[in-house]
């Protein structure tokens, strides 16, 4: 990125300023308080100090729903003000957000959270031994007040001797070509945007400014979307940067954390820190617009239950949150567990599970394998809720072979003979039982004869009474009882073919097309071509493999040798 100084240049927008910070010995916050006041005074000059207060004040409320009564309950029950920054610090490390040695990039808008954050990290680096830089995105939606933010971030940060990056990205355009909400695409280019700057300085960890009241907000979310154990745990204290899924896969090194070290402080406290700093934020007049959903929520849906029904409502949704992070927690374990003893193949375009092991799963276990089959294939669980999980997992425990569930984002979810496999809606699953070749292939009888890739066909001759014991209720479509004499000694596989008929067994000599039987079994079409057919020698067929025999090659009373075909695939 161009290496500019923001004291020398005004940031417009399209440019990217990188500031180098100073080095030299830590200063505590205390010393860093004049550049933060110096900073402040310098943009009250945009408008009337009362005016500006009055405003703030004002947007606080009205955007965070707390007032003095809100805030002097808390400080009632806690008895005592709170240190911010202690209280931060320890979070900090009880949740072990940072090692030491770290490299924190943090994002700041040039609101109360972001600059609190900064600050206190920038205070705290001694004591957590991480180095931090500052990274601002102008998402060109604002207008002048965009451009003010950014050179108010740039100068601040230089004001404390802060590394920053300032750049500026089209993010309407991003949503009308990607056709996503503003919120969204804003969300998207922002991480895109912090994850490069962390790339570019061997950043190990990403730090947003979320609070306790966007963790209230969060919750109360996705509880309304429908949102299952992982939606309702609200946002995480840390997340892998590649978990989160907002952006495209993340490339370089996979190491990159997303932190929230103020995700357990209220705003209230939050405001506090930047005054007694002598910190004066910027302010975002996007917030009190209640066209956008999550800001309609915050300035109407959570006073009003707040009001009328439960007081303190948002601290009892963290509450909530907490317990069931806890309880995902568990869920999850057993959820890797079941997922290493049902899946049987995972590729970029196709998850295949075992279908008997995934049936006798937990319903629990089931979405929750569906879940991450649905996530390993987009990266990504938006657009997927309740409803879709539930239908899907409906048709995987209920569905004959060839069932079908689309999921959103074109992943479509069949259920085969053996297996249940998750795939692009295009593709074509590899059938769960034994192909037929291309060409005809010659069976040794009796003996072994390899099929096709990795499957072979054997033949034993065994008198009728050597059959082991229930073999007449054979339950393995892979495995056939035949009359050894009606084949005779000549046996081949091969492909059907448009007029192929044969006398199912049941039908009492009746014939039969083998490809209205396929579809009567609801054998899927792709499937049908590659269903090997056992043909002898005069060209009649025997068996439809894996689905019924000839009603001539059954075994009687008065058979007097048994061929034992089984098509297996080679392990």
């Amino acid at each position: 990125m161009p290496i500019l100084h923001p004291s020398r240049s005004a940031v417009k927008a399209g440019d990217e300023v990188h500031h180098e910070g100073t080095e030299g010995t830590e200063k505590s916050a205390e010393e860093h308080m004049p550049s933060a006041r110096i900073s402040a005074r310098r943009w009250r000059t945009s408008e009337p100090l009362a005016h500006k207060r009055a405003a703030g004040a004002q947007a606080s409320r009205l955007c965070y729903g707390e007032d003095h009564g809100d805030r002097g309950h808390r400080e009632e029950r806690r008895g005592k003000r709170m240190d911010v920054r202690r209280h931060v610090v320890r979070t900090i490390q009880r949740e072990g957000l940072v090692s030491a040695g770290d490299r924190v990039v943090v994002g700041v808008s040039g609101g109360p959270d972001s600059l609190c954050l900064l600050h206190l990290l920038w205070a705290s680096r001694g004591e957590l031994d991480i180095e931090v830089y500052a990274a601002h995105l102008n998402h060109m939606i604002r207008g002048s007040d965009a451009d003010e933010d950014a050179r108010f971030v740039a100068e601040l940060a230089a004001a404390w001797q802060v590394p920053c990056v300032v750049a500026a990205r089209d993010v309407p355009q991003v949503a009308r070509r990607h056709k996503l909400a503003i919120e969204e695409a804003a969300r998207r280019v922002r991480y895109a945007f912090l994850s490069e700057v962390a790339e570019q300085v061997g950043a190990a960890r990403i730090a947003v400014g979320h609070n306790a009241g966007d963790q209230s907000e969060t919750v109360l979310m996705h509880w309304l979307r429908g949102a299952g154990l992982a939606g309702l745990r609200g946002m995480l204290p840390a997340i892998r940067m590649a978990d989160l899924r907002l952006i495209a896969r993340p490339e370089g090194r996979g190491d990159l954390w997303l932190i929230r070290p103020l995700l357990e402080t209220e705003r209230a406290d939050i405001e506090r820190y930047c005054a007694q700093q002598g910190i004066v934020p910027r302010f975002d007049r996007s917030n009190l617009d209640t066209t956008l959903y999550r800001n309609k929520l915050r300035h109407v849906l959570l006073p009003y239950l707040e009001r009328e029904f439960k007081p303190r409502f948002r601290h009892i949704l963290r509450r909530s949150a907490r317990v069931i992070r806890d309880d995902y927690d568990l869920l999850r374990q057993l959820a890797d567990r079941a997922w290493e003893e049902t899946v049987r193949e995972v590729s970029d375009v196709a998850v295949a599970f075992d279908l008997g092991a995934w049936r006798a799963l937990h319903p629990s276990l089931q979405r929750a394998t569906i879940r991450r089959g649905t996530e390993r294939l987009r990266w990504s669980l938006r657009d997927v809720n309740y409803q879709h999980i539930e239908a899907a997992v409906q048709v995987g425990r209920h569905g004959a072979a060839g069932a079908r569930a689309t999921l959103p984002r074109g992943v479509m979810l069949t259920v085969g003979y053996t297996r249940l496999t998750l795939a692009d809606a295009g593709f074509v699953p590899r059938p769960d039982f034994v192909t037929s070749s291309a060409d005809p292939v010659r069976l040794a009888v009796p003996g072994r004869t390899p099929i096709g890739e990795g499957q072979r066909a054997e033949v034993r001759i065994l008198a009728r009474a050597a059959l082991p014991p229930g073999w007449s209720q054979n339950t393995d479509r892979g495995r056939a009882y035949l009359d050894a004499d009606v084949l005779g000694g000549e046996l081949t596989l091969r492909q059907r073919r448009a007029s192929d008929r044969f006398c199912p067994f049941g039908l009492q000599g009746h014939h039969k097309l083998v490809s209205e039987l396929l579809i009567n079994e609801k054998v899927p079409a792709w499937w049908r071509d590659q269903v090997p057919l056992l043909v002898r020698g005069d060209g009649e067929i025997m068996w439809v493999c894996g689905w019924r025999i000839d009603e001539r090659a059954r075994v009687r009373e008065d058979t007097a040798r048994v061929a034992v075909i089984h098509l297996t695939t080679e392990e």
